[in-house]
């Protein structure tokens, strides 16, 4: 059975996801790069990358920028100028060496599908990546608010398809399940998203972990401060040693 970020990263996510526009990746990449100067110089990796949104503006100063996914739908819905810049292929076995990167982006919440193990594995795997100096950008929900303001069950419309929306903490999980109705066919399908809900503390000693030390927070793609109110964590690391 496929796992669920196997089945569901495909035309019906990108519909349901196209508020997450253009005009926000150019806000966050613009401020990492004023935080992360390195990520304008040197192979950086845009990982979970989907259609490139963040990456076709980080290639703008950054020649050397490329991008992975698991989702062939997505990659294809990608620019064609980016496509020889794109991989596919699973985070949890990434093809690159040691060492060989200034920096590593996760943008929109990609961390947390795996179990603990796999997870904190990863973390350890991207701080190998990174040579000294190398910065890792890590865009993740704020989970005390995410858990704070969590909506059992809604529908929304949008692109063509209805999405029924039910949602719930299972363990450390924070789990939506969909029903999704094309609008015009009346065609229905279900999907799910399952991420494990890591709180600040426990991502930083992850990275510590990984040979990784904080280097500023952020809790809007803006660059405002993180507070308990805020949409996002977007915690920027940097390998220590």
């Amino acid at each position: 059975m496929a796992e669920w970020f196997e089945a569901w990263f495909d035309e019906d996510y990108a519909r349901l996801y196209a508020h997450r526009d253009a005009e926000e990746a150019r806000l966050a990449v613009s401020r990492a790069l004023r935080v992360a100067p390195e990520l304008g110089e040197g192979p950086v990796l845009d990982l979970a990358c989907g259609a490139g949104r963040h990456l076709e503006i980080l290639r703008r100063a950054n020649p050397l920028a490329f991008g992975m996914d698991l989702s062939s739908a997505l990659l294809r819905m990608a620019p064609s100028a980016l496509r020889p810049w794109l991989l596919r292929g699973d985070m949890r076995a990434l093809p690159v060496k040691d060492g060989a990167l200034s920096g590593i982006c996760l943008w929109f919440t990609p961390f947390g599908y795996f179990s603990d193990e796999q997870n904190h594995a990863l973390m350890l795997r991207l701080g190998h990546l990174l040579r000294h100096g190398g910065v890792l950008v890590m865009d993740y929900m704020n989970a005390e608010l995410v858990a704070r303001t969590l909506v059992p069950e809604d529908t929304l419309e949008r692109a063509g398809v209805r999405v029924l929306s039910r949602r719930a903490m299972e363990g450390d999980r924070l789990v939506k399940r969909m029903v999704l109705t094309h609008l015009d066919t009346g065609d229905t399908r279900e999907a799910m998203e399952s991420v494990r809900l890591y709180h600040p503390a426990a991502l930083q000693e992850m990275a510590v972990r990984a040979g990784l030390r904080l280097r500023s927070v952020m809790g809007t793609y803006g660059g405002g401060a993180f507070t308990e109110d805020s949409p996002r964590w977007i915690g920027i690391f940097e390998r220590a040693w």
